[in-house]
């Protein structure tokens, strides 16, 4: 024992006490409750009888008395009002027991949340392109360089090098997959701007057949290699209609079936929000479903005259979160002249000094305002979040396409 004067001890006790709950049973020789005090409340330990079987009264007790060694613990023990307690046990000479409860509620809940932390860092996927392989065997050899101390500065630098020229590549890879602008019968024009190397944005058109024209984009939570492969596998998997019994002239029908096929759990807790419309030129007729995806704005009349805006408005659960989901249908009648905006969010939730961020009708607003001679609106929208923006990346992913009519 420590050899501290009365008053410390004292102390110390009184800090125990308080910070612990702490709490007592003392059980005599014929295993009856003779005795108890502390917070008993706490435990959720009411109402007991001195002189019955303390076994019966206090269920944690039963199969441990007689003692078999002395002292004895149990560590975080549940307790009838769930708290958790270390149960300690001390015999005395002449058959009593004495048992201390010692509050470890806080301890035990954060070891359970830093199980939890491991297990959710655990959940992996695998990823089905061959270039996602390339990139993990780049940086495995790049932390195998670092754990192993590797020979030389130079070798270190070297592995560097070719993980920076896997992202690279990475990065040629996601735009190279990205539709080229195109002017009849319609003109399609965009901007994509990702906030790293690789975003979580992506997006497409073609023609499904003669009369149908579909145009989509994605975006995929987060950034970096996981979101922008998704994005490119989810983009991919519409620019080649490669979902089975899917009519993607029906933009309901393609997101049901799309939310079935990348469910987040098999694709590293990702999900993506994702705009699927097909145009049909002769009839003007635009048909559109959401996944979660911000409204593209329709202005009709003219460039260079202020425009009536209207956001076309849908809803439905993001991409891989609700399984079996289903999605609402809506369509449009466009009317030429006309332009169809399709965004990410990143075109318009940029921070003004203020702190307040730009909203959905911010964005209609300046949109519908007349441009001045050969300049684009997308240029404009671009040019204005820069400039809200201030220096460096943007926060996210900027990407907007435009339908002219």
């Amino acid at each position: 024992m420590l050899d501290l004067p009365a008053r410390i001890s004292d102390s110390l006790l009184l800090l125990i006490e308080a910070q612990r709950a702490v709490a007592h049973l003392v059980i005599d020789d014929a295993q009856a409750l003779v005795q108890a005090g502390g917070h008993l409340d706490h435990y959720g330990l009411c109402n007991l009888e001195f002189g019955g079987p303390a076994s019966d009264q206090m269920p944690l007790l039963e199969g441990l008395l007689p003692l078999a060694e002395t002292p004895f613990l149990i560590r975080s023990m549940a307790m009838p009002s769930g708290r958790i307690a270390d149960v300690h046990f001390f015999g005395d000479d002449d058959g009593t027991v004495w048992v201390l409860l010692l509050d470890v509620t806080a301890e035990h809940d954060e070891a359970q949340l830093v199980q939890q932390k491991a297990y959710d860092m655990t959940l992996l996927s695998q990823r089905e392109a061959r270039l996602i392989a390339q990139l993990e065997a780049a940086n495995d050899e790049l932390q195998r360089a670092h754990r192993e101390l590797a020979a030389s500065q130079a070798a270190l630098q070297l592995t560097h090098d070719r993980l920076q020229a896997e992202l690279r590549d990475a990065e040629r890879y996601v735009r190279a997959v990205l539709p080229e602008p195109m002017s009849q019968p319609f003109a399609v024009d965009w901007r994509f701007v990702p906030s790293t190397e690789l975003g979580g944005d992506s997006f497409g058109y073609h023609w499904v057949d003669d009369a149908h024209f579909a145009i989509y984009l994605i975006d995929v939570c987060g950034h970096g290699v996981g979101s922008a492969l998704l994005t490119v596998a989810v983009a991919n998997t519409l620019r080649s209609e490669a979902l089975p019994r899917t009519d993607f002239r029906q933009p309901a029908q393609v997101l049901a079936a799309l939310n079935e096929a990348y469910p987040m759990e098999r694709h590293g807790e990702l999900f993506s929000t994702v705009w699927y419309g097909v145009y049909q030129p002769r009839e003007g007729l635009l048909r559109y479903a959401t996944a979660g995806h911000p409204s593209p704005i329709l202005l009709s009349g003219p460039a260079d005259a202020t425009c009536e805006a209207r956001a076309l408005e849908g809803s439905g659960p993001c991409i891989g979160i609700v399984p079996m989901a289903r999605y609402a249908q809506a369509e449009w009648t466009i009317r030429s002249p006309a332009r169809l905006f399709v965004f990410s969010d990143g075109a318009y939730e940029i921070a003004r000094p203020d702190g307040s961020m730009l909203e959905l009708a911010d964005l209609m607003q300046m949109l519908a305002q007349p441009m001045p001679p050969g300049q684009s609106e997308l240029d404009h929208v671009l040019q204005a979040a820069r400039a809200l923006h201030g220096p460096g990346a943007l926060e996210d992913d900027f990407t907007m396409l435009k339908l002219s009519l």
